[in-house]
């Protein structure tokens, strides 16, 4: 099939009433298909102060706060009004891209009217119960998330290690690669500002470690504020630079009391805030892929990851940065003060990861998913 011949209805748990990277990622990628002549009519909860406009035509779909996490919202299912729109949308693949009752309700709908189905995996849900003292439903989540992607013709994941996580839990559906492109414009070295680091209070000779991404405990806020104890502890100079904001923010703060945070950034800002740090310190485990990461590769910072899915896949250890076991606060704190105390090391570090990450751009990986779509047909 040609794009022209798409109908998508896309179901998203969030696509623009609060910014992160998977719905950044859904809104480039229907743009794409639109621009390709394909229809998408997407289909998610809505907010009257969204983060950003929508790409495509975006159908409200009635929802409640999500438990535990009250700034994301839970879709309740298809009501009649929103089945009534699909029905008369007529379309020819559904996409789903979070396993939530929305998501459950679209895939049946597919599975009854004989409609190809595809679902794409942003974020390891199995990891979040941990950081709300509920580890004990990992096992369980883990199978309901297995049942639910079985019910899926085909999946698109972004990086090779969340295919192999997905197998290794009992996945069956043919799978292809998602991955996720950057904006190398925007992200590139020669965004640093001396001067935007100054007006922060960061002196030009200064090593600022760097953090990017919404601030929320699932993101490995804990472990960042341990590692950076540590390095205090040994003497190492530094400062901390934290770009964006979130609900754990106050607890953040009070964690990592020495922090600069330059809040919320967006578009050749957030180039600017990124390029201006020196290492940019990652230590989530609930990525899937980890756009911020290829970002701050992009813009010629060494980078200090979490060994685990989609990191795994971006950094090289040793060659572009460190990768240390996920909670291993020691490990991270000797991987932040050898990057910190070698300026050569960290150049090295820049020009190998710069290299590393120039191929990721959007058009091309979003082409594989219109490659996902038409193998629906084959």
């Amino acid at each position: 099939m040609i794009p022209e011949q798409f109908r998508v209805a896309l179901f998203s748990g969030n696509y623009n009433y609060t910014r992160d990277g998977a719905n950044q990622s859904l809104n480039l990628l229907v743009g794409h298909l639109l621009a390709r002549g394909g229809a998408v009519r997407v289909y998610s909860p809505t907010s009257s102060t969204p983060a950003f406009p929508p790409v495509g035509d975006l159908v409200d779909v009635p929802a409640i706060p999500m438990p535990f996490r009250a700034d994301y919202k839970l879709a309740r299912g298809l009501p009649a009004k929103v089945r009534a729109d699909l029905e008369a949308f007529a379309p020819n693949v559904v996409h789903v891209s979070a396993p939530e009752f929305l998501g459950h309700a679209a895939v049946r709908w597919a599975r009854e009217n004989g409609v190809p189905s595809i679902a794409s995996v942003h974020t390891r849900f199995e990891t979040y119960p941990a950081y709300y003292h509920l580890g004990f439903l990992e096992p369980a989540i883990i199978k309901l998330l297995t049942r639910f992607y079985n019910k899926f013709d085909r999946i698109v994941a972004p990086s090779p290690s969340m295919i192999a996580l997905l197998r290794g839990w009992g996945v069956t559906p043919p799978m292809g690669i998602w991955s996720r492109g950057i904006d190398h414009d925007r992200f590139r070295p020669l965004r640093r500002s001396l001067e935007w680091r100054r007006s922060l209070g960061i002196a030009d000779h200064e090593v600022a470690i760097g953090f990017l991404g919404r601030l929320v405990k699932e993101k490995g806020l804990d472990v960042f504020a341990e590692a950076l104890a540590e390095l205090r502890r040994r003497g190492v100079a530094h400062k901390v630079l934290v770009v964006g904001k979130g609900p754990a923010q106050e607890w953040f703060a009070k964690a990592t009391p020495d922090a600069i945070f330059a809040g919320y950034q967006t578009g050749d800002d957030l180039g600017r805030a990124v390029a201006s740090m020196d290492i940019f310190f990652n230590p989530s485990v609930t990525e899937t892929f980890g756009n911020v990461t290829t970002e701050a590769m992009a813009a010629g910072v060494p980078v200090v990851a979490a060994n685990a899915t989609g990191a795994m896949d971006l950094v090289a250890d040793s060659e572009t940065g460190y990768l240390v076991g996920a909670r291993d606060i020691s490990g991270y704190a000797d991987a932040l003060e050898r990057i910190a105390t070698d300026q050569a090391l960290r150049h090295r570090f820049s020009e190998a990861g710069q290299a590393r990450v120039a191929d990721y751009r959007w058009d091309k990986v979003n082409d594989a998913v219109l490659d996902a779509y038409r193998a629906l047909f084959a």
